[in-house]
């Protein structure tokens, strides 16, 4: 069950002029629900992406980098849920481009203007003649409402779809945002997390593209985790149509700061959204760490108290065992930590100070501020300025028992 986290309501989901959406059931690995999701992007349109770094990056992943540092527009984007594609070799790549091709031919484009992505089970062989038989139906279905229905098509093991919206005014034009994302476990990004889509109908210059992809996704979904694994298939991915008719804008111009306002909005709801519907999440826990020497060393602290077993075990069961946090905070590695300067809250009751148990706290308040489904854990650090803030889950029975059933 989500952490207070409800579908989204397909009324307030924007329509991006330059984007249609179509699904449809593929039969990959299930039968019954849609499985493949294409995204038609108008003539002009610009992709930027960040992806994952484990090593076995699967091989959607492989070619999407390929086609995208090759430059150009983009003209699609296919997408299937229930087989990752991944460890799968050569043949996997092949399988990728000869989808890729399908799409090419339905939507009338260059083969390499379709970017594909698979999220599933890993080590597995893509139906490819069942997803190319799907093709021509995503296509048919192609509509620029169907956000909604794209969110809950590329799900998983997650419980609700998910999809935001934003809107921005630039220079008297009204500029839309719209995103979905899936993702619920093997999560813990590097550069890139889950498989996340959002779309604006802004013109943006194509090099500042790929740095706001890459700002976006180091403030939202770099900010979120799971269980500490990062999966095989991540990918973000942000497109710009240009059809909202603005000037182009690049990074540094003055119309930046409040697109990536808006874009950030959108991603950090989506991230938000990962964590709260964590494989058997019960409780949503944001962590905030200021005080820091840098950034890096803030969400250091942050990762390895979000990161920690123990930690959301105790989480899960509203024990107010803070001997865990501290000893989270100490594994996270700083170098000349001088922890008599560590002070943490949980909500608004001061757990430690001076690096040590406060004189005030008593463990009723720590028991009665764990209850909650939502909880926030604060540390300052005594080191400097820079702060961050990372999202996660706690971790319960449920989630061993969907990951001890994930195959069957």
């Amino acid at each position: 069950m989500a952490v207070n986290l409800t579908p989204p309501d397909p009324a307030k989901l924007l329509p991006i002029a330059g984007v249609e959406l179509g699904c449809a059931e593929a039969g990959i690995r299930k039968a019954g629900r849609r499985d493949l999701m294409l995204m038609r992007l108008a003539p002009g349109s610009r992709a930027a992406g960040v992806f994952t770094q484990n090593a076995f990056a699967a091989a959607p992943v492989q070619l999407c980098r390929r086609r995208l540092a090759a430059g150009g527009d983009i003209r699609a984007l296919i997408v299937n849920a229930g087989n990752a594609n991944c460890g799968t070799g050569e043949a996997g790549i092949r399988a990728a481009e000869v989808i890729c091709a399908a799409v090419a031919r339905s939507i009338d484009c260059a083969p390499e203007r379709v970017l594909p992505f698979s999220t599933g089970v890993i080590l597995e062989p893509l139906p490819v003649a069942r997803i190319e038989a799907a093709v021509p139906r995503c296509v048919a279905a192609l509509d620029a409402t169907n956000w909604t229905e794209a969110a809950a098509t590329i799900m998983t093991t997650d419980t609700v779809p998910k999809a935001a919206s934003r809107t921005v005014q630039i220079r008297s034009r009204q500029i839309g945002v719209t995103g979905i994302a899936k993702g619920v476990g093997m999560l813990a990004p590097n550069m890139a997390t889950m498989l996340a889509f959002i779309a604006t109908d802004a013109a943006v210059h194509h090099e500042s593209l790929q740095s706001l992809t890459r700002e976006i996704a180091d403030l939202s979904f770099n900010r979120v985790t799971v269980d500490g694994d990062t999966s095989t298939n991540d990918s973000f991915v942000l497109i710009a149509t240009g059809h909202a008719g603005n000037p182009e804008i690049a990074r540094g111009d003055a119309d930046y700061a409040p697109l990536k306002h808006a874009i950030l909005e959108v991603a950090q709801t989506l991230a938000q959204a990962v964590a709260r519907d964590g494989e058997g999440a019960t409780k949503f826990i944001t962590i905030r760490v200021g005080g820091a020497a840098t950034e890096d060393e803030a969400v250091r602290v942050a990762k390895s108290i979000a990161h920690s077993p123990l930690v959301k075990t105790a989480l899960f069961a509203s024990d107010p065992n803070v001997g865990r946090l501290i000893m989270a905070i100490g594994n996270a590695g700083i170098a000349d930590f001088d922890t008599s300067r560590v002070e943490l809250w949980l909500g608004d009751v001061k757990v430690i100070e001076h690096g040590a148990r406060a004189v005030s706290y008593r463990e009723e308040q720590g028991a009665r501020m764990m209850q909650p489904a939502e909880i926030e854990i604060r540390v300052a650090l005594g080191r400097g300025s820079a702060a961050t803030t990372v999202w996660t889950c706690d971790l319960s029975y449920d989630y061993v028992k969907i990951n001890a059933e994930y195959r069957t």
